[in-house]
């Protein structure tokens, strides 16, 4: 019998790559830094709490692992502009500590776990989406873009 090992959630990896930030060199934050890592903090939590919220209100779960059932497709507000605004925002945050610290390096687990996110994990839900809700999500996959960008019509 084999045992099918799930993979961490995609907060977990948040949380490890701010960690990895962490432990790389940086330099002294500056105002303008300061600044526009707290404003990307703010609106990157703003986009992560507001599908959070709306998928509460839906019925619906937020685990994408495998196992956890969608009881329904989301297809309305930051969800109308992106398939995926929970991992925008998850990047978004993990965008702010190499802002802040203007380091170039710090950028590599962000890259990391967009390189997962997008590879590993969204590919496993939109299979377990499109089994779920069929042709309603293929219609929804078809006129919105898996990260961010312009709406097809």
């Amino acid at each position: 019998m084999s045992r099918h090992r799930q993979p961490p959630p995609p907060l977990a990896l948040v949380v490890a790559g701010a960690v990895a930030q962490r432990a790389l060199p940086g330099r002294r934050a500056t105002p303008v830094s300061r600044v526009a890592a707290a404003g990307l903090a703010a609106l990157s939590a703003a986009t992560l709490l507001a599908p959070v919220a709306q998928f509460a209100r839906r019925g619906t779960t937020v685990d994408p692992r495998d196992g956890a059932e969608p009881a329904r497709l989301v297809t309305t507000g930051l969800n109308a502009w992106s398939r995926n605004p929970m991992y925008v925002a998850m990047v978004g945050l993990l965008s702010v500590h190499p802002l802040h610290h203007r380091s170039p390096l710090a950028v590599l687990p962000t890259m990391a776990f967009v390189t997962w996110i997008d590879r590993r994990q969204i590919p496993a839900e939109e299979r377990a989406l499109l089994h779920a809700f069929g042709a309603e999500y293929e219609r929804y996959r078809s006129r919105v873009p898996r990260w961010i960008g312009p709406r097809r019509r």
